[in-house]
């Protein structure tokens, strides 16, 4: 009995193959997008646990230089010979890649190991630099590598000795402070005072830095993955419905409730299985195509390498087949109680599917409203980046529940003013229609309001940020000085020339708990009539010229709770009050800007490492310091390149998104095209009589893709306010607790009227397949209409 019922069962599927498209695929691209934003993640994560693991980061407390970035090899003799277990570090970018060489007989247990290497036991003769295959192809021409593909993508490491010899250098980077310590040792001021002691707790850790874009691509996986599920939730409720009959007659035949509901349960698993595995295998195919983009974008803008390779990972495939599997057994769940509550005897008559009761929309506006009024209420108290996700996740439901209730509303007024026979049918059917294509025009609301506020957002920060650059970037040429003497000679030349020179100096400080990179500043014309304050005193340049207080970034007030007004401690007895504060977008550190003077006064021996310099001939200039101090071209950069640097980065920030974007636009369109081709049989007894009357074929085909373009113009209608406080959201609220900076919002009505027209002919695309059909219905089939009950 039982497998004569499962043959029954999946002879629907066999009799309706469109049906059995739309389940598979919807599921297949839900859980492809999600699949894909996960494995894109855990390899991202993978190559930052292989990092930590190989040089054990944020594992050991270090000390690292008051200024600048050398440690003097004196420093670390002194350090050892008054009983200080340090190890040293020295490393140096080689191209993209980080070299790091430790010392294997004075590193923490575990440092420098990988699975198959450990620099301690390294052999004698041969090559003593390791890197795994990727990095060792961007190294070959300059270092000979063994190969170790245990190792993090970027990174290259082995003993110090070989790492000096090829940098061709003495210093040292850092050293790391080990675990086991004397009970009694000097204090760290009387041997080295240059050198400060920074916690394990207080590195800086690229996992930690890339959470908000890992979440932010999380987001839009799920939002993803919602809306193919409405694809699925819509096949499955009418393929419930066409099923009455069939159910009915099995439990007339004795087919007890809970095995039916059992065999159902098991089609339903044994498609989505089919569905989950298909979106597997189209996940690992989009992310190996976005995955070179991320892993730019990570390096771009926290200066984190991942591999460009990418592994068939349990973590995500196992995600997203779980994901499919529950977002089924949702869907289904609803089915199941109505054929737990179905009487034996109910009617097999065809329920029009597409007809919704009253009381359905008022339970549905009551759930509507109420998510929506949470969402308000989340959107005045909540502070945080999760709290910011879940207040998207409250405004985008309660939006799209909300919308087949404002929907059928709006189709009834229109509906009430029109006197002419046809119109007032074409509103009226359109109306009818709406509870079969809710699900598929949620769908769409979702993705073209996603699309709206993602587009506001992006283009808000292009704009914020290149005024951001013209702001910062102002000085034409940029110098890096390599030593004291060099910075030196280098002022000394400038000012002969009598050029307007900006030096920046910089050393480090704990305040409020947090590392802060402070910059020395020279007052000059360029940054009184250049920087623009979010928040500033009277006279804040002079005052920071006289060395009476600070600059803080918005990203350090924001997390210290320090605005204008506030006093801060950079050094011991040195308290300043805060004079402004500034926007520095794309920057994740905390920073303070005060006097060149102060800097300098504070610091002894400091020197600046980078001058800007004013000039109208950036090239002639250029070629002159290279002639008369010897100070290579590397060492220089022009303004625009460093702005054309900075905006490729931003451009690679938001490809994936714009990607990602765009593919949830593709789901929705074939969540109408399902829709539409499902319905479209059970529609033939609302046209017949219609085309029975004297309406040609051709002329309902025009009407029904008449009907889609307008129900899209209706989508986007409502998608254009949804958009834009998703927008508000993301840039108020979510950007706040992921970057730290606020960015003003902007309007694009442009991009709004070209995003809305490509929702209209995605609409118009998915309609023309039923149209189509449609058109070519034989007059036999509409005829067939009135022989039977209907």
């Amino acid at each position: 009995m039982i497998h004569t019922c499962l043959i029954a069962l999946l002879s629907h599927w066999l009799h309706k193959p469109l049906q059995l498209v739309a389940f598979i695929a919807g599921l297949a691209m839900a859980t492809g997008l999600w699949s894909g934003v996960q494995a894109i993640n855990t390899e991202a994560r993978a190559s930052y646990d292989a990092a930590a693991n190989t040089l054990g980061e944020g594992q050991y407390d270090q000390l690292r230089p008051r200024t600048g970035t050398i440690v003097p090899l004196a420093d670390y003799v002194a350090l050892r010979r008054a009983g200080w277990q340090v190890s040293p570090v020295s490393e140096a970018r080689v191209g993209d890649v980080r070299l790091v060489g430790i010392d294997p007989l004075t590193a923490p247990e575990g440092l420098g190991s990988t699975t198959s290497l450990d620099v301690q036991t390294a052999p004698e003769t041969g090559p003593r630099i390791f890197a795994n295959a990727e990095t060792a192809r961007q190294l070959s021409e300059t270092l000979d590598v063994q190969i170790d593909n245990a190792i993090a993508p970027g990174l290259a490491i082995g003993d110090i000795s070989e790492v000096q010899k090829f940098l061709g250098r003495d210093h040292l980077t850092r050293l790391i402070i080990l675990p086991e310590q004397p009970l009694n040792q000097p204090d760290l001021s009387s041997i080295a005072p240059n050198l400060q002691r920074v916690a394990s707790s207080q590195t800086a850790d690229i996992a930690q830095l890339t959470d908000s874009f890992h979440l932010n691509l999380t987001a839009f996986g799920l939002l993803s993955f919602v809306v193919g599920l409405f694809i699925v939730n819509s096949t499955i409720g009418l393929a419930f419905e066409q099923r009455r009959g069939m159910i009915r007659t099995m439990r007339a035949l004795g087919v007890p409730l809970r095995n039916l509901i059992i065999l159902i349960a098991a089609e339903m698993l044994l498609l989505a299985m089919i569905g989950a595995l298909l979106g597997i295998a189209l996940g690992y195919v989009i992310a190996a195509l976005l995955l070179p983009d991320v892993a730019a974008t990570l390096r771009g803008l926290y200066g984190a390498q991942i591999t460009g390779a990418l592994q068939f990972r349990a973590e995500w495939w196992l995600s997203g087949l779980a994901l499919a599997l529950i977002g089924t057994g949702i869907a289904f769940a609803s089915r199941a109680v109505q054929i737990a509550r179905m009487p034996v005897l109910a009617s097999a008559r065809p329920r029009a599917w597409a007809m919704v009761n009253a009381t359905r929309l008022r339970l549905q506006l009551f759930v509507a409203l109420a998510l929506l009024v949470i969402a308000g209420i989340l959107a005045l108290t909540v502070d945080g980046l999760l709290g910011g996700f879940v207040l998207l996740g409250f405004m985008l439901l309660g939006a799209a529940l909300l919308f087949p209730v404002l929907a059928d509303r709006v189709m009834t007024l229109i509906e009430a003013r029109n006197r002419t026979p046809i119109w007032a049918w074409f509103w009226a059917d359109t109306r009818q229609q709406l509870p079969g294509l809710s699900l598929a025009l949620m769908a769409l609301l979702l993705a073209v309001s996603a699309n709206i506020g993602v587009a506001t957002m992006v283009s808000s920060f292009r704009l914020t940020f290149v005024g951001f650059l013209d702001q910062r970037l102002a000085p034409e040429l940029y110098v890096q000085a390599e030593s004291p003497a060099q910075s030196l000679m280098l002022e000394n030349f400038l000012q002969k020339r009598g050029l307007e020179t900006l030096p920046l100096l910089a050393g480090e400080a704990q305040i409020a708990g947090q590392n802060v990179r402070l910059l020395g500043i020279r007052v000059a014309p360029t940054y009184r009539d250049n920087w623009r304050f979010l928040d500033a005193a009277p006279d804040v340049w002079d005052k920071i010229a006289a060395q009476q207080g600070v600059i803080l970034n918005e990203q350090f007030a924001r997390r210290a709770d320090l605005w204008v007004g506030s006093v801060v401690e950079i050094a011991p007895g040195t308290a300043l009050p805060v004079l402004g504060v500034v926007g520095d977008y794309g920057n994740p550190n905390a920073q303070a800007n005060l006097s060149e003077d102060l800097i300098k006064r504070l610091f002894p021996g400091t020197y600046a490492q980078r001058y800007g310099i004013r000039t109208d001939d950036p090239a002639a200039l250029q070629q002159d310091i290279t002639e008369t101090l010897r100070i290579p071209a590397s060492a220089m950069i022009d303004q625009e390149q460093l702005k054309t640097a900075s905006l490729d980065t931003f451009e690679r920030t938001f490809l994936v998104t714009a990607a990602l974007n765009v593919l949830t636009l593709g789901v929705a369109a074939f969540a109408i095209l399902m829709s539409l081709l499902t319905l479209a049989d059970i529609r033939l007894p609302q046209l017949a009589p219609v085309w029975a009357l004297g309406f040609t074929r051709r002329q309902l085909g025009r009407l029904e893709l008449l009907r889609a373009v307008a129900l899209a113009g209706l989508v986007f209608c409502f998608a254009v306010p949804l958009g834009l406080a998703l927008a508000w959201v993301l840039l108020a609220i979510v950007n706040v607790a992921a970057f730290g900076w606020r960015l003003p919002m902007f309007l694009f009505p442009y991009e709004y009227a070209a995003l809305g027209l490509y929702a209209l002919v995605a609409a118009a695309i998915a309609a023309a397949w039923p149209v189509s059909r449609l058109m070519r219905t034989p007059p036999s089939a509409l005829l067939q209409v009135f022989s039977h009950e209907r």
